[in-house]
């Protein structure tokens, strides 16, 4: 993990690499004065104007596809993606076409397009990712039969399961545990990797039918899969995972303090010879989980555990709980995860020692989230710091969160702290205070960055007038083209028309795009057509 990295935190990281280097937008403000107060533009005019006449490889994307299939152009977009020369390519950017279409709606193209992938793996999955779609429309007549027309038997449990959870949630306990049934005697003879998924949701099934009995039994079975699996050491949390965050939201912590006693105890060696938790006697550094350095000072490379729960397992309760638990439980699940935080090492320790910081800042206990940040090593302790000020400005309390972020003393993770703040403070309609912060900001691009939470409050209050000027404010153009963006959803059609050609022309019609695709959806396939028209001039 590179520094810069670790202090900015990626998701801030990446997009300022991206638009620091799309350049400052033009300080003459040309759009002002391009489309005027009053004046509503043709969109598909000044986009054709905007795209040129140059071929552009964009439309040749999987974004731009999927942008097609959201719209209504899933034959289009289909026509592009099938000239993947890669089979399996071709076939994951199908899958992809299918979901979209679905998730707007677009149900029998994407059924049709479904039933058109020749890999039959993925057309299966295809298939699955539809039936609860149907479901949810309310055909489900139609979702059965595509669910029957399955072909590989290792899905069929996961197909007739996602049935029963759309079923159950819309009221209809009888036929969901019917579907349930038909799932479990799908995978009670199986040894498939998804069994146990399909038995965690199965579990969440029957909670919502109300049969706690079955729901317990089917938990029980849950473990003891997950028990009989072995795990490598840089799995991502399993389907045991699940049954514990339902269990724990709930205040029952008898499963995890089971789990825990193995973990917690003398560490005695378990069934066949490997100790739960041991040190690697080569002292070797631990990998982090994407790849680099991990900025755990205590962790080691280990061999899988043999115990179904993991640290990776405990991490993600951690970041339910912190999402929708009770205070009381929280606080009760953070004394389990830091007694294992002090006698268990491994590949994932970092990754639990993060969430166990950020759900004790979310939850007030500042001081315990910082002495955390002592454990880990001092070039990464200052981005830690900046994450915990972010979840203290999220519980609430952003008059204390500000003042820690004037303390941090590196500038990066200073600036880092402060965005959240203002963010905070925009969230919960504090706009005048929220823009005072973000101009204590002395990085330019950080500052634009934070202004666009302020925009979207300014929008929300009924103020656009000053939410425009202040996104033209901002000194980048990507920057200042997402907070007109930003601005754009929260206004009426004329001024999100106007608008829409300012983005265009400070940041180029790939910005426009996403805003385009809600309020003119023609404009997906102006670009697609304008990018043939060369090739059909050249024929």
């Amino acid at each position: 993990m590179s520094k810069r990295l670790a202090l900015w935190g990626e998701d801030l990281f990446l997009s300022r690499e991206w638009e620091r280097r799309r350049g400052l937008a033009p300080e003459s403000h040309a759009e002002l004065g391009l489309v005027q107060r009053g004046f509503e533009p043709c969109l598909l005019t000044a986009l054709r104007l905007s795209l040129g006449t140059e071929l552009d490889t964009r439309v040749s994307t999987g974004w731009f596809r999927q942008a097609l299939a959201r719209t209504g152009y899933l034959a289009r977009a289909a026509e592009s993606a099938y000239t993947i020369s890669d089979e399996g390519k071709r076939g994951e950017e199908l899958l992809t076409l299918v979901k979209a279409a679905a998730n707007a709606e677009d149900l029998p193209c994407a059924q049709e397009l479904a039933e058109s992938i020749t890999e039959r793996q993925l057309r299966d999955m295809a298939l699955v990712a539809l039936v609860p779609v149907w479901a949810r429309a309310g055909e489900r007549d139609r979702a059965v039969a595509v669910a029957e027309s399955v072909r590989y038997p290792h899905n069929w449990g996961k197909v007739w399961a996602l049935l029963a959870k759309v079923v159950v949630d819309n009221g209809d306990t009888p036929d969901a545990l019917g579907f349930a049934d038909r799932a479990d005697a799908e995978v009670s003879s199986s040894g498939f990797d998804g069994t146990g998924e399909v038995l965690a949701l199965l579990a969440e099934v029957a909670e919502a039918a109300g049969d706690q009995v079955r729901a317990a039994m089917l938990a029980d079975r849950v473990e003891d899969f997950a028990r009989s699996h072995r795990r490598n050491p840089w799995s991502q949390p399993g389907p045991l995972a699940r049954v514990l965050v339902r269990e724990a939201l709930g205040g029952d912590f008898d499963r995890i303090d089971a789990l825990l006693g193995r973990r917690l105890g003398s560490g005695s060696a378990p069934e066949g010879g490997e100790r739960s938790w041991g040190g690697d006697e080569t002292g070797g550094q631990g990998m982090a989980r994407r790849g680099g350095a991990d900025p755990d000072l205590l962790v080691k490379a280990l061999p899988a555990p043999r115990s179904p729960f993991g640290l990776s397992d405990m991490a993600y309760v951690l970041d339910a709980v912190a999402e929708a638990g009770a205070q009381d439980v929280a606080l009760a699940l953070t004394d389990r995860a830091e007694a294992l935080l002090d006698t268990a090492v491994g590949a994932d320790h970092g990754h639990l020692l993060h969430a166990l910081t950020l759900l004790l800042a979310r939850r007030g206990q500042v001081e315990r989230a910082m002495a955390l940040v002592e454990r880990i090593v001092p070039e990464w302790r200052a981005g830690r710091q900046a994450e915990i000020v972010g979840q203290l400005a999220r519980y609430g309390d952003t008059g204390r969160a500000e003042a820690l972020a004037y303390r941090i003393t590196d500038r990066r993770a200073q600036t880092r702290a402060l965005i959240d703040v203002v963010r905070e403070l925009a969230r919960r309609g504090d706009p005048d205070r929220a823009e005072t912060v973000a101009h204590s900001i002395t990085d330019r691009w950080s500052k634009g960055e934070a202004l666009i939470a302020v925009v979207r409050e300014l929008a929300r209050h009924g103020d656009p007038d000053r939410a425009e000027a202040l996104a033209h404010s901002i000194a980048y153009r990507a920057t200042r083209a997402r907070a007109l963006a930003v601005l754009a959803e929260l206004s009426d059609p004329p001024r999100a028309r106007r608008l829409a050609v300012q983005i265009m022309v400070v940041d180029g019609w790939q910005a426009a795009l996403p805003l385009l695709e809600r309020i003119a959806p023609r404009a997906v396939v102006t670009v697609a057509d304008q990018a043939d028209a060369p090739l059909r001039d050249g024929a």
